[in-house]
């Protein structure tokens, strides 16, 4: 028996053992999403068909059709306000995090004393988020920051002061208020940036140094070197990023809480399911639409 298994793994060419190893490590995971993922999806989307009553028996599914659909987008009064709020913010926030985190990340990669503890400093966000800080982040006291630092003297000051500059300069109205909406985000833009900042960290390191040399040789200035090497090198990475923050954004959203709320707390399951396949859905487009247009002008080192 030994001897057959031997004659087989011998007469499998190099590809053959590189798929079988792949779906080795794959494995996992394909198990993984087919009994905790896929199946919820489907009852999920049962779910958003039907009227589910709870009595002593257990649940009652009933099918009502798209009944659940048309309450969510014109009976409900919150799921429109709610839908369009979270779109709003993420079409502002992902730009401000992905232009910042590859800024960070540029910085980051210099050598300069203490650059490691930097490094943890922007990441330790991430991995506290799940902990007391999530937690405190719903809490009076930093709410209370929060509101501070969005309508208090010193941030009325500072951001008037900076719309009075751009005004002056000639900046479009447009422009001036996303920079200073920007600047009352600045809280979200750095607790949200730690994952992006690594990945772009990483992409960087892997540029080679030899590019760099070459365009120090050829008198490269280091803004021309960021705009004709670094960033193009990156590029692949700024769409991954891209992706990861619309996704992040949308799953912190006042959406996710409706829509747990409405199925836990008021106990409408079906109204719950329809809210978040409708969720799940715009969401699908606008990553369809980011993917379409930012896969475009990416450069693959070949």
């Amino acid at each position: 028996m030994k001897s057959i298994m031997k004659i087989g793994a011998k007469r499998r060419t190099y590809a053959e053992q590189k798929a079988l190893w792949g779906f080795i490590y794959v494995l996992p995971w394909l198990l993984g999403f087919l009994l905790f993922f896929l199946i919820p999806l489907i009852s999920s989307l049962r779910y958003s068909f039907s009227s589910i009553e709870a009595n002593a028996n257990g649940m009652n599914i009933s099918f009502i059709g798209i009944s659940n659909y048309v309450e969510a987008l014109t009976v409900n009064t919150s799921f429109n306000r709610t839908l369009t709020t979270s779109i709003v913010n993420m079409v502002i926030n992902v730009p401000l995090i992905v232009i910042f985190s590859l800024f960070l990340a540029v910085l980051l990669n210099q050598r300069f004393v203490g650059r490691a503890i930097a490094r943890s400093i922007f990441f330790l966000p991430v991995i506290l988020a799940s902990g007391v800080i999530a937690n405190l982040e719903t809490s009076s006291l930093v709410q209370a920051i929060n509101e501070q630092n969005a309508g208090g003297a010193v941030s009325g000051l500072g951001t008037s002061e900076l719309t009075r500059i751009m005004v002056n300069s000639g900046v479009s109205d447009n422009i001036v208020a996303y920079l200073t909406s920007a600047v009352d985000r600045i809280y979200q833009i750095v607790s949200q940036s730690g994952v992006q900042i690594l990945i772009f960290l990483a992409g960087i390191q892997s540029v080679s140094p030899q590019l760099y040399e070459a365009s120090k040789i050829e008198g490269a200035t280091g803004y021309e070197a960021f705009w004709k090497i670094t960033l193009p090198m990156v590029s692949p990475l700024i769409l991954v990023n891209v992706i990861y923050t619309v996704i992040d954004s949308f799953s912190r959203s006042e959406m996710t809480t409706l829509i747990r709320e409405t199925g836990f707390t008021n106990f409408n399951f079906g109204l719950s399911s329809a809210m978040a396949w409708i969720y799940f859905l715009a969401i699908m487009v606008i990553l369809l639409i980011i993917t379409f247009f930012i896969s475009k002008r990416i450069f693959y080192q070949e």
